[in-house]
């Protein structure tokens, strides 16, 4: 029996990984298994550092989203995948691997889930975490420092010149396809209580 595989989908800051780590929590450690498609950037260790910081990384262009289809692929089927790791200060695989179990229900975790059709095309239910632009930049500057080592006026710049172009024509279009939006003004707990009388209960 195939495994069901969830997507939670949206702007970058605008939630996404929040709402996952919280409906994990609920469902426990053994039900729910997740694969981000950060995870599947490209890596690009053939070009010069200053070359990679000038890449469109909000593009779907940027997510090898063969190897992310096929390892939806395995985890429905009930096999493990082998995901690469991926360093967001270099911009490179960092040549390891964390391996991910199969559950009962798989999360896909990313930005562009509903722009890609074989990544859609394999999510039973679609999540689309939606938030203001101004939210999902301050987020943003927040996690950029404090994870990938960035300067807030880079993270600032590449919002503009590329986030939000890119939001505005590759995301935005598919939260009509959502099966569900969350909205900024939901409470967390209210929808992971939802989300999980609907596919663990």
């Amino acid at each position: 029996m195939s495994n069901l595989v969830i997507g939670i989908a949206g702007g970058s800051g605008s939630g996404k990984t929040t709402l996952t780590a919280a409906f994990c929590r609920r469902a426990g450690p053994d039900a729910v298994s997740v694969i981000t498609s950060d995870a599947y950037y490209h890596d690009l260790g053939h070009l010069e550092p200053a070359q990679r910081r000038l890449v469109n990384y909000d593009h779907p262009d940027s997510i090898d989203g063969a190897l992310f289809v096929k390892h939806l692929d395995e985890l429905r089927a009930g096999r493990p995948a082998e995901v690469p790791d991926y360093d967001f200060a270099t911009h490179t695989r960092t040549g390891g691997c964390t391996m991910v179990e199969p559950r009962r229900v798989v999360v896909a975790e990313g930005v562009l889930l509903g722009c890609d059709p074989g990544v859609f095309d394999r999510l039973d239910f679609l999540v689309f975490v939606h938030a203001p632009a101004e939210v999902r930049l301050a987020r943003r500057i927040a996690r950029d420092q404090r994870e990938r080592g960035r300067h807030r006026d880079d993270t600032i710049r590449q919002f503009h010149e590329t986030v939000a172009p890119m939001h505005d024509v590759h995301v935005e279009p598919y939260r009509g396809r959502a099966d569900r939006v969350v909205f900024h003004s939901e409470l967390l707990p209210d929808v992971v209580d939802e989300l999980h009388r609907a596919f663990l209960a």
